[in-house]
């Protein structure tokens, strides 16, 4: 039984599939009086219906017997469609066999636990807490997953993409290009005279001052635009589907982002800008070549003073300078 509201809501939805009314109403009232939020199906269709649709149950008690599909073929499906990374549905098979070979047809279709009808209530109480049990553990596990990879994949600092994630997106885009020929944008971002602001306030506040620019940054952007640490206070931003035209406005509200206000940060009203180096592809080219032109792109834009973005444009294998936005 669940022990607190918060376990109820997280696990403890069960799905009933019974085609035998009797049978189906009396393992309603009870999961209803144990505190369950119950939902019900006459047969296999009904209940591989509701185990397809958005945030099935996780704990189902099939009957093995039933029209359209029975306890078994459920089952099967149920494995076949699953994987690692999704909330694992825990079944209990209730039949009437009892045989040493039929529980262990059971088992190996995918059925989690069985109960034999006619069935003691206590033993399937029992059988449903250990249910809960392993849902908890495998969501627990998930959720370790999820954060190891996301560690994995995320600068520590300022919680955008890494380096080695952000070139991963970035050679998905080539070779979407590759497949589609749809034109997109890359941008390599400097923020301008960092150095100064480490020096002056110290290190705390310039990690500050880095996580207040990518939060500006970022929401600048489109939802589908990546943005991951090249390194130090460069940034990497992948946008995809985005040509010459397009990236004009981007890039001024990406520059304005942060010179258009200063950061204030422990009584300090601290002025910044950014230097950006701009390429739209049309053209099938290598990672390297997209990032040599992108870092001569912004090169040339703080040489030319800082606060702009320089754009090139890659077409036929050749970059050419289109032209420079300042301030």
């Amino acid at each position: 039984m669940p022990s607190s509201p918060t376990d109820q809501d997280f696990y403890s939805r069960v799905l009933i599939a019974e085609d035998d009314l009797t049978s189906r109403r009396l393992l309603h009232t009870l999961l209803m009086k144990w505190g369950f939020d119950v939902v019900v199906a006459s047969d296999g269709r009904e209940a591989w219906e509701i185990l397809q649709g958005d945030d099935p149950p996780r704990l189902v008690i099939l009957d093995w017997m039933m029209p359209e599909k029975d306890g078994l073929e459920i089952c099967r499906a149920l494995r076949e469609h699953s994987n690692e990374d999704e909330p694992y549905s825990y079944v209990i098979m209730l039949t009437t066999k009892a045989s040493i070979d039929e529980i262990v047809m059971g088992m190996e279709a995918g059925a989690d636990d069985y109960i034999t009808k006619p069935f003691s209530p206590h033993e399937l109480r029992v059988r449903l807490r250990a249910g809960m049990r392993i849902i908890e553990l495998q969501s627990r596990l998930i959720a370790a997953r999820e954060a190891m990879r996301f560690e994995a994949t995320h600068d520590f600092l300022t919680r955008v993409w890494n380096r080695l994630a952000i070139f991963e997106i970035l050679q998905n885009e080539l070779g979407r290009f590759q497949r589609e020929g749809r034109p997109f944008s890359i941008i390599l971002a400097d923020l301008d005279h960092f150095k100064k602001v480490n020096d002056t306030y110290g290190h705390p506040v310039g990690d500050e001052v880095l996580r207040e620019s990518i939060r500006r940054i970022k929401g600048s952007l489109r939802s589908y635009d990546s943005i991951g640490r090249y390194g130090g206070e460069e940034f990497l931003i992948v946008l995809p589907e985005t040509d010459e035209k397009e990236i004009i406005g981007i890039a001024e509200r990406l520059r304005t982002a942060l010179s258009g206000r200063p950061i204030h940060i422990l009584g300090n009203d601290i002025h910044l800008t950014m230097s950006l180096g701009v390429v739209t592809v049309h053209s099938q080219s290598g990672l390297d070549q997209l990032i040599t032109e992108a870092d001569s792109a912004l090169y040339s834009a703080k040489h030319s003073g800082r606060d702009r973005a320089e754009f090139m444009v890659l077409q036929c294998g050749s970059a050419h300078q289109a032209w420079r936005m300042q301030q």
